[in-house]
């Protein structure tokens, strides 16, 4: 079976080519008033100067920032993870071995997560690290189809010479971005690469047609679980609740924590409140348990009755009865019948094995962010501790250049000062570094 995009194999003409090529170079000299760059398309040259800017390689092979183990986890907890077989369907009719394209799924951040396709495309792309757990955001790469479609939020089209690694010039791509279907945050990113066939109307018709089918089938996939959650049960029914496998709340970066349970045969997801989440959360460090008086301490604050948290926790309880009644909390000490993991935690875990990378790319954002409750306060500000302390005394300089990047980050000069140290003399990083050290010092 043809793949949709085969239909064209047009490519830009000679001249054009050329005028590219030479823009290019006008481009990395420095040259930017050069008037053979107004010939370039707004996008790529737009990009180009973005890439310029921050003293992108234009011949620099992608760092791996995801390898063997560490990849693998990522893959499998990756939102997009249950959409790569209709990815697959969508993209790779008939046999993908040689489908005369190479397609790549990709986080939010641009590190390639999946690379499937042609096999004797693929061999040739390996070359310019067009790899699994390579990182291609513009910031990495300069101007190409993922990084330039997640820096835009669109779909985007990238032509041969129009890409500004070097390395890249054969080939071209087109790529759009999926996002939540509620939140619309962006959670990867869709390429097709090969010849001049995959920037054709068609093919960027089709990775777009791609993009909005898994933001669908996402969608889909949550509502039914959500009407799973909401289906009236007999009362058989349930007396066989099956027994909870697994537990986990969310609270990285979100106040509404998210509950995730999995039993043998089911799993369910709700949202909590702001105060069921701060219960849950303690409970779920605290497993030894807690009185009513230091439970109503950390989630209200001192000298607060205990008569205040009772009620709250008859509401927790029935809506932990409906939905996982194995986490329904025990009392004098409240605590949790069985273990309650959270995503913190699993940071924390993390951290401590060494797995410096998958702990950065977990940590999704401070502990619930707009909870004053005391106990939250304090685990917020540990996780975020333990962070900087690992990133700031035993992480790698690509994962520290990482951690720079997040919110927690941007703003520690320390940080800065040290992936300065540790960057070679004649990196081309290291001219941004020094900027933003000087902006916090005249701060």
């Amino acid at each position: 079976m043809s793949a949709p995009w085969q239909v064209s194999r047009e490519s830009l003409p000679p001249t054009s080519r050329l005028l590219i090529e030479r823009a290019h170079e006008e481009m990395l000299a420095g040259n930017l008033d050069d008037r053979r760059l107004q010939e370039v398309r707004p996008l790529v040259r737009e990009s180009w100067e973005r890439s310029w800017h921050r003293r992108v390689g234009p011949e620099a092979v992608p760092a791996l920032e995801l390898v063997s183990d560490e990849l693998e986890e990522y893959r499998l907890a990756h939102p997009l993870a249950s959409a790569m077989d209709m990815i697959r369907a969508l993209l790779l009719p008939g046999t993908s071995e040689d489908s005369g394209v190479v397609i790549a799924v990709g986080d939010q951040a641009g590190r390639l997560l999946w690379i499937e396709g042609d096999d004797q495309l693929r061999s040739l792309t390996d070359g310019m690290g067009f790899v699994a757990g390579a990182n291609w955001s513009e910031d990495a790469v300069g101007t190409s189809a993922p990084g330039t479609a997640l820096a835009l939020g669109q779909s985007v089209q990238i032509r041969g010479a129009e890409h500004y690694n070097r390395l890249v010039h054969p080939w071209s791509c087109t790529a759009a971005p999926v996002r939540d279907p509620e939140t619309q945050r962006v959670l990867g990113v869709i390429d097709i690469t090969g010849g001049p066939e995959v920037v054709s109307p068609q093919a960027r018709l089709l990775v777009d047609a791609t993009a909005r089918a898994v933001e669908s089938e996402l969608m889909v996939a949550r509502l039914r679980k959500r009407s799973e959650q909401h289906r009236p049960r007999s009362t058989a029914m349930k007396s066989r609740v099956p027994a909870t496998a697994r537990a986990t709340l969310h609270v990285l970066g979100r106040d509404r924590a998210r509950l995730e349970t999995e039993s043998a045969h089911d799993e369910s997801m709700i949202e909590l409140s702001a105060r069921h989440a701060a219960i849950l959360l303690m409970l779920a460090v605290h497993r030894q348990g807690l009185s009513a008086e230091r439970l109503c301490e950390l989630v209200y604050g001192p000298g607060v009755s205990p008569d205040t948290l009772r009620p709250e926790m008859v509401r927790l309880r029935k809506v932990l009865e409906r939905t996982a009644p194995d986490l329904v909390p025990e009392s004098r000490p409240y605590r949790l019948p069985v273990a309650l993991d959270t995503d913190a935690q699993d940071v924390l875990s993390l951290l401590d094995r060494g797995a410096h990378r998958v702990a950065l790319t977990a940590y999704r954002g401070p502990v619930m962010p707009e909870s004053t409750s005391p106990g939250v306060e304090e685990f917020r500000e540990s996780v975020r501790a333990a962070l900087r302390e690992a990133m700031l005394s035993e992480a790698s300089l690509d994962v520290l250049l990482a951690y720079a990047e997040i919110p927690e980050g941007q703003g520690d000069a320390e940080a800065l000062r040290l992936a300065l140290e540790m960057l070679p003399a004649r990196s081309p990083k290291r001219a941004g570094l020094v900027a933003r050290i000087e902006r916090l010092a005249a701060e």
